[in-house]
């Protein structure tokens, strides 16, 4: 009879814990450092926990329990664990890192196999590796779980008492928001020239007034949103190394911000309305009353760009039944979007500019229908629609906007949007020669809506950033100043 070696490292009884936890470890940690932002809600934590390591473990429990009905398990034991720890240890690998399909599975599966008669002897020092591996991977995650640990709401403190100020104006409001849809005059010009000027005669048919150069502070819809309901500048929080997204943006935009507080405070209800999830895909709590987004209907695994709500179809009912409150909505919807985000998915400036310019005709007619339906159902409402940031037309990839450029056509292309507003009864204020930028936007709103000018003495910087990692060192680069003009100004705390 085979005799069993006994190790205090991987003894019979802590084997399948051992080695579920260090053949799903590794890759889940490089997962969630590599993608946080979009992972970090405790209910992601234990879904990916379990898949990506409760659920090896179950495995090797249960296989465990079956090899004590075979005789000379301990001969069979090692290697089957070595192969499935292998299995799972691969796959997640490559699920995390370049992605999994069915032939790379198949070829990771034969793999293993045929290391399992190979490797059993060696299985303490592989699983040794794995946890040596997550090790590492742990250290590397651990700044950003500290980033989190220590993130403050601090920067979004307004500097004197807007978020208790009292409206004299309660129209319902509409924020719609075209992503990517550059202004009125940036379209006329190069590197987009297209002849806008039908769409831009129904706006004004419509009694809307059209911000010709109007543009937003940051590049992304994140960046630029964060600070749009958060009505100050952010500055990426000056990082010191490569950043994916900003860090807790969809938080800020899901409800926790000034704005949203505003409009609670003077008893509106608020609703959230989304074409696509990606501004839910990490779980925030959402603090508008209603949200035509339910997470029980959302994958844990998801970039957010699947699934498509039709606004369009929600709206009249929602118009309908909210009649007797005063309403504010912000109602997002991913077009005409902006150019292939990397070089490797571009098809060249050119293609990439007219597929932008034929998705911003089919905006066009989504905006038609929506502003219609809203004027038919609520012909007193203050209607805004308001892009995120530009389309980036005139780069072959959205990724280039991040090296130094000198080209202003090129930088105006990356922060020019869409504004335009028609103003209840067209009631125009006067002092609406301010809105110059998104960050602006909501305190220029909350003076006409108070008539209270005092808000707008605290108006932030109308400048536009972006993270530089080309050309120059890498940070934070004021690339627009407030005047308008084309600058390259590092930004520090």
């Amino acid at each position: 009879m085979e005799k069993e070696t006994q190790s205090t490292f991987l003894s019979i009884t802590n084997k399948p814990l051992i080695i579920g936890l260090a053949s799903g470890l590794p890759a889940l940690l490089h997962y969630y450092s590599s993608n946080f932002t979009q992972v970090n809600s405790w209910s992601q934590f234990f879904f990916f926990f379990s898949f990506y390591v409760l659920s090896a473990v179950i495995i090797l429990g249960i296989v465990a329990l079956l090899l004590k009905f075979i005789k000379r398990n301990a001969y069979y034991r090692d290697q089957i664990f070595i192969t499935l720890n292998l299995i799972w240890f691969l796959s997640l690998t490559l699920y995390s890192t370049i992605g999994l399909g069915k032939k790379r599975l198949l070829v990771i599966i034969l793999v293993a196999v045929l290391l399992g008669f190979l490797l059993k002897k060696y299985i303490n020092k592989i699983v040794g590796f794995q946890l040596i591996l997550a090790l590492i991977m742990l250290i590397n995650f651990a700044p950003k779980l500290f980033k989190h640990l220590s993130y403050s709401q601090d920067w979004m403190q307004q500097p004197d008492g807007i978020e208790t100020l009292t409206f004299k104006k309660k129209p319902n409001i509409y924020i719609i928001q075209p992503d990517g849809y550059v202004n009125a005059s940036t379209l006329k010009h190069e590197p987009y020239k297209l002849d806008n000027s039908s769409f831009e005669d129904f706006l004004e048919s419509n009694k809307f007034k059209i911000y010709q150069d109007f543009r937003s502070n940051y590049y992304s819809t994140l960046s630029s949103n964060a600070s749009l309901f958060a009505m100050k500048h952010h500055y990426f929080f000056y990082p010191e190394s490569k950043v994916n997204e900003l860090y807790n943006a969809r938080s800020v935009i899901a409800g926790d911000n000034p704005v949203v507080s505003l409009f609670k405070k003077n008893d509106y209800k608020t609703f959230l309305l989304l074409q696509k999830n990606y501004l839910l895909v990490n779980r925030p709590k959402i603090m508008y009353d209603y949200c035509n987004v339910n997470y029980s209907d959302m994958s844990f695994i998801t970039r957010g760009f699947g699934q498509n709500h039709n606004t369009l179809e929600i709206l009249p009912s929602l118009i309908e039944s909210n009649k007797n409150t005063s309403n504010f909505y912000f109602i997002e919807q991913i077009s005409p979007a902006h150019i292939a985000s990397s070089k490797s998915y571009s098809q060249g400036k050119e293609k990439e500019r007219k597929d932008y310019l034929e998705r911003l005709q089919k905006t066009n007619t989504w905006l038609k229908e929506i502003t219609s339906l809203i004027n038919n159902k609520d012909p007193e409402a203050l209607i805004v629609i308001v892009a995120d940031h530009g389309g980036f037309v005139g780069f072959d990839a959205t990724e280039e906007s991040r090296a130094k450029q000198e080209d202003s056509v090129l930088v105006n292309s990356i922060f020019s949007s869409l504004l335009a507003v028609k103003w209840p009864e067209n009631d125009v204020p006067d002092f609406d020669y301010k809105l110059k930028t998104n960050v602006n936007l909501f305190r220029v709103i909350s003076g006409y809506l108070s008539e209270n000018e005092s808000v707008l003495n605290h108006l932030e910087k109308n400048s536009s950033y972006n993270i530089i990692e080309k050309g120059a060192d890498y940070g934070v680069y004021e690339l627009i100043n407030g005047k308008g003009e084309t600058v390259f100004n590092k930004v520090k705390k």
